[in-house]
């Protein structure tokens, strides 16, 4: 949990400084620190779950093929 929360305050701040050094404005910057990693969160989300699918569909493909491997032998 300490990983993720530091993680997270780095985020905000790589963010913000960003976008205050792009805008020169205290509250672009804060604004674009706060709404940018909270979609990058919801889309880190549905990106896990993409490739969660694809591994278990990778997993049955090996079954199926080394099951029909074994039956050819």
């Amino acid at each position: 949990m300490t990983k993720t929360i530091s993680f997270a305050i780095m985020h905000f701040a790589i963010a913000f400084s960003v976008a205050y050094a792009l805008s020169g404005s205290f509250i672009v910057g804060g604004a674009i620190a706060i709404v940018e990693p909270a979609i990058n969160t919801v889309g880190y989300y549905f990106h896990e779950k993409i490739w969660a699918r694809r591994h278990v569909a990778a997993q049955a493909f090996d079954i199926n093929q080394n099951g029909a491997a074994m039956v050819k032998a």
